[in-house]
């Protein structure tokens, strides 16, 4: 059967060419195709490009799969998703929650998949291509283009075949949807999902909520950032923005003290069973504005020795750029106040608008402004399972520096 044709103009034939898989809606030249659908690309001179995904609602409007056709759209999903796996296998994740498909950098644009395991079930060590059917495995999905989304019970299949899981989920809840005309829902399409799952992360065990947690449960994408941190730790710790303790949970088997904010009481609760299900006694948990509570340390003249700052994204695009560069100014420079001479800074942001060369920037600012001389220690990114795309910026969302005070 031949797929639809969308025509695009000569802009958009070029970025293809460059490797970035998306086309705007704005180099759209023609289009019969319906939302979803697997198409035909050209160029407006009716040059054959390859297929792709097409949106009938986003700004993207086409998302590129490559120049071969897909005669057979399971076989391309499952080589796709077998090959992502096959990557992961060798990463030596030490961890039983770690990313099996991220989207553009696996190919399959618009597709995320999240793979969380039960550390109590024997096939924990076996591989993650799925030769062990383990049962207490679980799938989160999240398709985020109308073409993913159309072809969710197709990708269902596949992850069972591939993954063996007791049940898969689609976290079809995040905003970015709305782009798309696509529903917000939280939807079981396989097996049985538990309400709750625990994980381990290297020698830290975590109670993940897969259905209501962030992103699909856990801020995977730290996971060997909380390694790098744990390495420089010492003293008295401080984890700003602490969700479910990823950071502080790991500081604690090296700080004598570590004090863990958030501004959500969900969350705090969620840091006081994951310090309880750890054996920990030496984290302390509070709800608070974070913004409030650094300058209130710093009034108490408080000190620290270790600090971490994983905020929120807040520049969720360019227009809200110069207030986030100010919001991210603001902590770092509290932050720097608070931190001892040797102390560490683990600094974070995840806002894709705020790149690696304007980051460093506020942060040399803020050093500036706390009379601070700072050293580089460290430049880091996404896990490794969450990899970036060469040719597409955007896959490259977090940056996360260490820095060392030295006075």
């Amino acid at each position: 059967m031949a797929h639809p044709v969308v025509k695009v103009s000569a802009r958009g034939a070029e970025r293809l060419r460059m490797g970035h898989p998306w086309v705007y809606q704005s180099d759209v030249r023609a289009a019969g195709a319906q939302p979803g659908d697997l198409v035909r690309v050209e160029s407006d001179r009716g040059r054959p490009l390859g297929v792709g995904f097409w949106s009938s609602t986003s700004q993207i409007s086409l998302r590129f799969l490559g120049p071969d056709d897909v005669a057979d759209e399971r076989t391309m999903f499952r080589d796709r998703i077998k090959a992502a796996l096959a990557f992961r296998d060798t990463l030596g994740i030490d961890g039983t929650a770690w990313r099996a498909v991220n989207g553009e950098a696996d190919r399959l644009p618009g597709l995320i998949v999240d793979v969380y395991g039960d550390p109590s079930t024997p096939g924990e060590t076996q591989s993650r291509s799925g030769q062990d059917p383990s049962t207490g495995r679980v799938v989160v999905v999240q398709t985020l283009t109308q073409g993913m989304d159309r072809r969710l019970p197709l990708i269902t299949d596949v992850l069972v075949e591939l993954l063996t899981p007791m049940g898969v989920l689609a976290r079809n809840d995040p905003k970015v949807r709305r782009l798309e005309g696509l529903p917000e829902q939280v939807v079981v399409t396989y097996g049985d999902v538990p309400a709750r799952v625990e994980v381990r992360e290297g020698s830290v065990r975590y109670g993940a909520d897969l259905h209501h947690g962030q992103k699909t449960g856990l801020f995977l994408d730290q996971r060997e950032n909380h390694d790098a941190a744990a390495r420089y730790a010492h003293g008295r710790g401080l984890d700003a923005f602490a969700y479910h303790g990823g950071f502080a949970l790991r500081l604690a088997e090296r700080c004598r003290e570590v004090i863990a904010l958030d501004s959500s009481a969900p969350a705090v609760a969620l840091i006081q069973e994951n310090a309880r299900r750890n054996g920990l006694s030496n984290v302390v948990a509070r709800e608070a504005n974070v913004f409030d509570e650094l300058r209130e340390l710093e009034i108490a003249r408080e000190r620290f020795d270790t600090i971490v700052l994983d905020p929120p994204a807040f520049a969720k695009n360019k227009a809200s750029v110069d207030r986030a560069a100010s919001g991210y100014k603001e902590i770092n420079l509290r932050a720097l106040k608070l931190l001892s001479p040797g102390g560490c800074l683990v600094t974070c942001s995840c806002s894709y608008n705020i790149d690696e060369t304007m980051f460093h920037d506020i942060l040399e600012q803020a050093a500036a402004d706390a009379r601070a001389t700072v050293s580089l220690i460290e430049k880091r990114t996404q896990a490794r399972d969450h990899p970036i795309l060469l040719a597409v910026p955007e896959t490259h969302y977090l940056k996360c520096f260490v820095l060392r005070k030295l006075a």
